[in-house]
């Protein structure tokens, strides 16, 4: 694993402990886009599909990571939120399953950077997918908040 994936791997399971007990694993970054997986085993409901939560969980930490990606890019120290979201979930998801969140785009990092370096804070609307047998099986809308922290 790269070192900022790994940095990552590493700082979820220091900030966010429930990925240690959902298993959720950083399983690649590149060309702005994140993906987070997670086994089934520990996130099984009662149908023997996923629990909700734990699909709700892997897709907020994928845009949480992305932002977080983001941030050290550009050498920036902060602290992530995720301000509110939405989620839709499609279909059932039957095995292990990943996330994946996307840079919005060239023009809405740039704006998110900059206002971050100016005001110390700043929003950024993504958007999670976790798809099953190659058909989203749930989407997660939200919008995540950095907060400038000393070093």
């Amino acid at each position: 694993m790269e070192l900022l994936p790994q940095e990552l791997q590493d700082v979820l399971r220091l900030e966010i402990p429930l990925t240690g007990a959902i298993g959720v694993q950083v399983a690649g970054y590149e060309a702005g886009r994140l993906t987070l997986s997670a086994p089934l085993a520990p996130n099984v409901n009662h149908k023997d599909t996923a629990f909700a939560g734990s699909l709700t969980a892997v897709a907020t930490l994928s845009g949480w990571g992305l932002v977080w990606m983001l941030l050290r890019e550009a050498d920036l120290p902060g602290q992530i939120v995720i301000q509110d979201c939405s989620v839709r979930y499609l279909r059932p998801v039957t095995r292990d399953f990943a996330a994946t969140c996307n840079v919005p785009g060239t023009e809405a990092v740039e704006r998110f950077v900059a206002t971050f370096r100016r005001r110390g804070v700043a929003r950024l609307e993504l958007r999670a997918e976790i798809h099953e047998a190659g058909q989203l099986a749930v989407e997660l809308t939200g919008r995540y908040v950095a907060h400038r922290v000393q070093r």
